[in-house]
């Protein structure tokens, strides 16, 4: 088992969850689309040869986000990577993912 964290503007919150979702993240038992969130604020500057979908080259850039922490089976995380990336509106979304140890 994984857990998976990443960071999502949120005007584009559901629709990367609903990809993450589809793809078989968030199940726990009997449960489906089960994750946590928590609504923050991520900072940023795009460099020389970046195409961001935020702000501008050289500036610093701060935006309302969300912090979604969610599970998802072995099996099953390569696909549930990317479908976050392909939900996500971002050029190089921030995520992170832990293996889980069952006790």
């Amino acid at each position: 088992m994984y857990k998976i964290c990443f960071f999502v503007p949120e005007g584009y919150l559901e629709q990367t969850k609903t990809a993450v979702f589809a793809a078989g993240g968030g199940r726990i038992g009997n449960y489906d689309s089960c994750c946590w969130q928590t609504k923050g604020q991520g900072q940023f500057r795009p460099m020389d040869g970046s195409q961001p979908f935020l702000g501008h080259q050289g500036q610093i850039e701060t935006v309302p986000e969300y912090r979604v922490e969610l599970v998802c089976e072995e099996d099953l995380i390569r696909a549930v990577i990317r479908a976050m990336k392909a939900g996500h509106p971002y050029e190089e979304p921030a995520y992170e993912v832990y293996r889980m140890e069952d006790f």
